[in-house]
């Protein structure tokens, strides 16, 4: 029986979806104005994880992870660079895509552009105005009157008293509550034409939220199960969505949020402003994808996520104890549900998606793997599979070299000149080559076919 620790109830729940045998989950995805940086590795790996399990769990999924191309950010961009809106975004989906592919994320069923939902979220707009939830304040945008929608707050647990403006909510003269938000933006003159939309209140472009409204609602419908996003968007994006979409359809937006936690730089929160900020393809230059993801999935989705090399370095050592223990598992195999490992590996994911869990079920297997029961590492590869690890060959991840260190053929060159120095009774010499490949993180292995080597 699974279970979600939903951030509206603030409490574990049983899932039980709107339709039985079907679930539908929207994730905030990534605004392309720049490359991807771990905040964002951290909630593609993590709702990567949340829609593998509920599909190995039996559910027909139907996962949509928008992305945001129309944006203050993106405009600033595009005219720092001196080009279109549409190239600056075309060209940061693609380095998004391939991030997430180095990180083994599956592309979600639907992955839509903001600018292709502007008329969806005009609908929107035009019935929350009928509604009287929308206005048109003096600086001709339309805003949400918040003090009207009665549930405000629920979500973040924050009273109307209690609230002030969020980070990307607009405060601006002309307002009829300092808390309102911007629904629509009336075109400036220094903007660009390509992001001036037709409306009944003049040309203009969507605020931030009210996208995520529109294709939520689009795509999922007016009411479905999941609602996902970094702990970041909880107010005052999700709380935002909530009032439009429920002052718009009259009905539940959404059963179960879930907020995966931050990632976090010597326990400081990562952030430009901080100059503590780490893309994707910065730290996938010294570390292995699959270590990366690893590193993510070890802790649990909602706690802080401590980044630094040391943790890291952990990380790529303890998916090596499990490669190693799956040297000589040939081929493929199915999870054995009713194995005693598998039963306590699903126990921990049916909690709330307990990967920490999760991974202790994986190094006891190679325990009991190294100590020759070798009939369980196909199960290890199985139960890997499911978490998106250990699909490689063993010996191709554990030769695999990260940056700034031996090569495979630096090392096979050193080996061999350790073999040449034994057979010509130089010990002195092979001790030293073989201090030197220790020093440098390489296991030999001597044995009757010879000397074979594994990173540490």
């Amino acid at each position: 029986m699974l279970k979600i620790y939903n951030t509206l109830a603030r409490e574990k729940q049983r899932f039980v979806p709107l339709q039985p045998g079907r679930a539908s989950m929207y994730v905030c995805g990534m605004t392309v104005y720049d490359f991807c940086h771990l905040g964002h590795a951290r909630v593609m790996v993590v709702f990567d994880l949340v829609a593998r399990w509920l599909r190995v769990s039996g559910y027909e999924l139907k996962y949509v992870r928008n992305i945001t191309d129309i944006d203050d950010k993106i405009i600033r961009r595009a005219q720092e660079n001196g080009e279109s809106i549409r190239r600056v975004t075309d060209r940061f989906i693609a380095a998004m895509n391939q991030d997430a592919a180095a990180l083994g994320v599956v592309p979600p069923d639907a992955e839509p552009r903001a600018t292709d939902y502007v008329a969806q979220m005009l609908d929107m707009i035009v019935t929350l105005e009928k509604q009287g939830y929308a206005y048109v304040a003096e600086s001709k945008d339309v805003c949400y009157s918040v003090r009207k929608f009665v549930g405000y707050g629920k979500l973040s647990g924050k009273s109307l008293e209690d609230l002030r403006a969020g980070e990307r909510v607009d405060v601006m003269a002309g307002k009829q509550d300092p808390l309102d938000f911007v629904l629509w933006k009336h075109a400036r003159d220094d903007e660009p034409a390509e992001v001036k939309w037709e409306s009944p209140w003049g040309p203009g472009r969507p605020g931030w939220h009210i996208e995520c409204s529109a294709m939520g609602s689009e795509l999922l419908g007016t009411h479905f199960d999941i609602h996902g996003g970094g702990q970041d968007l909880q107010f005052p994006h999700h709380e935002n969505e909530i009032a439009q979409s429920e002052g718009a359809h009259q009905c539940q937006y959404v059963n179960y949020w879930m907020h995966n936690g931050f990632v976090r730089v010597d326990d400081e929160k990562m952030s430009k402003s901080l100059g503590n900020f780490f893309t994707i393809r910065e730290v996938l230059k010294k570390y292995d994808a699959e270590v990366v993801r690893f590193f993510i999935l070890r802790a649990h989705y909602r706690s802080p996520l401590n980044y630094s090399d040391v943790h890291l370095d952990d990380a790529r050592q303890a998916l090596t104890r499990l490669y190693t223990a799956l040297k000589g598992v040939a081929g493929a195999a199915d999870v054995d549900w009713n194995e005693a490992h598998a039963l306590r590996f699903k126990a921990a994911l049916d909690d709330d998606f307990g990967t920490p869990e999760a991974m202790a079920v994986l190094f006891d297997l190679a325990t009991l793997v190294n100590r020759g029961d070798l009939a369980l590492g196909a199960q290890l590869k199985a139960l890997g599979a499911v978490l998106g690890l250990l699909q490689r060959d063993p010996q191709t991840f554990l030769q695999a070299a990260p940056d700034g260190v031996l090569s495979n053929e630096e090392i096979e060159a050193k080996v061999g000149a350790r073999s040449t120095a034994k057979k010509a009774k130089d010990f002195a010499e092979s001790d030293r080559i073989r201090d030197e490949l220790k020093a440098a993180g390489i296991v030999l292995e001597d044995g009757p076919q010879g000397t074979t080597w594994r990173r540490a």
